[in-house]
């Protein structure tokens, strides 16, 4: 009887709750997004901080969206908890920054005290990067609890001590032939009228979403495969960072991984271009192997190429249904989205797309 219910629930459900969860409004999303970025760079402490780094050497791994709850049926993270804890191992054991960019917590359908409780093996695993200084966290809409300084003191204090600062957004800062660039990290719910805050869409998620979805086992996180710029949120943060000058805009929220707003194609045909022209025989084989294999891939598809300004990446989230969580890293001169993912019992780390920053620097300052 439970399947013959979700078989016929599944679809209505899912459908009305994303109905229900998210209204993204341009104007808003507009607004918002460019007083956060005015605000960081006027060094407004209480929205974010500006994080320096060294293009040659800099190491950054950008999370978002774990939604670690109470480990029952409605807990969008337990079936990714092993990849995330196995991912974070990596990044501390390889001198990453760890950068958490909000709803880390699914405070809309738990109350925080048990959220703290059943989660304590991945805030130790966060804990770690704190103690080296190498830990930023951001709030999101379902965590903004931690935005304000009770309930931060009260649930994230005894485990993360004093040093725990929670932003808004974080400026990364870098420099490449002399030119200053920027990374501005946020989650990306604001302007989002039924995801910033809202009563009604916090109501509804701890009312009738929870309970259904531990009855029917759903998850609306179906896999991490596709990481094209395809939504109406994440086109229209698209378009926001596309009128930034040398400007990066990374975030979460929308549980869809974006790399680079290009066309996989377009940009490995102009980094075989550059390598060519610099006669660099290492970059041409391993550019032109990479391109036979997405024209491989892209072959009898319909490719929809949206974007010309590789200004945006989303982190995607780390709580598939399928337990894969995905992310953006920083190396050096590289920027990557990533996956972890489990196969036979062990997590493995699968780059799904990266470039060189420097490349994605040029785009910006020649369009």
């Amino acid at each position: 009887m439970k399947k013959l219910l979700q078989r016929l629930f599944k679809r209505p459900v899912t459908w009305l709750a994303e109905r229900l969860s998210t209204s993204p409004q341009k104007d808003k999303i507009f607004a918002s997004l460019t007083a956060l970025l005015k605000n960081i760079r006027n060094k407004k402490s209480s929205c974010g901080i500006i994080v320096p780094f060294d293009l040659s050497s800099g190491r950054f791994i950008i999370l978002s969206d774990e939604h670690k709850g109470a480990g029952d049926w409605a807990d969008d993270h337990r079936l990714a908890e092993k990849n995330y804890l196995n991912a974070l191992d990596y990044y501390y054991n390889n001198a990453f920054h760890l950068i958490n960019l909000g709803d880390c917590e699914e405070l809309w359908e738990n109350k925080p005290e048990i959220v703290m409780e059943k989660n304590m093996a991945g805030f130790k695993a966060e804990l770690r990067f704190l103690q080296a200084d190498k830990y930023y966290r951001v709030f999101g809409n379902h965590d903004l609890q931690w935005k304000f300084d009770i309930p931060r003191n009260r649930y994230l204090k005894p485990v993360f001590g004093d040093k725990l600062v929670v932003y808004e957004g974080l400026l990364l800062t870098t420099t490449y032939n002399n030119r200053l660039y920027s990374i501005l990290c946020t989650h990306g719910h604001q302007g989002d009228q039924k995801s910033d805050g809202n009563a009604f869409s916090t109501w509804f998620v701890a009312a009738i979403w929870t309970p259904l979805q531990r009855f029917l086992e759903i998850s609306v996180n179906s896999t991490s495969d596709s990481f094209e710029l395809v939504d109406k949120h994440n086109i229209m943060m698209y378009e926001w960072s596309a009128t930034q000058k040398d400007l990066l805009f990374i975030s979460g929220h929308t549980h869809k991984p974006v790399f680079a707003s290009l066309d996989h194609i377009e940009r490995l045909t102009k980094q075989l271009e550059k390598a060519r022209t610099e006669k660099d025989t290492t970059a041409i084989q391993n550019i032109e192997a990479e391109l036979e294999k997405r024209k491989a891939e892209y072959a009898g598809k319909q490719f929809h190429k949206t974007m010309v300004i590789p200004s945006y990446f989303n982190t995607g989230c780390c709580c598939f249904a399928d337990g894969d969580i995905t992310g953006i890293e920083i190396e050096g001169d590289n920027i990557r989205l990533v996956k972890w993912k489990e196969e036979n019992g062990q997590s493995h780390r699968v780059i799904l797309e990266q470039s060189p920053l420097s490349y994605v620097f040029e785009k910006l300052s020649n369009t």
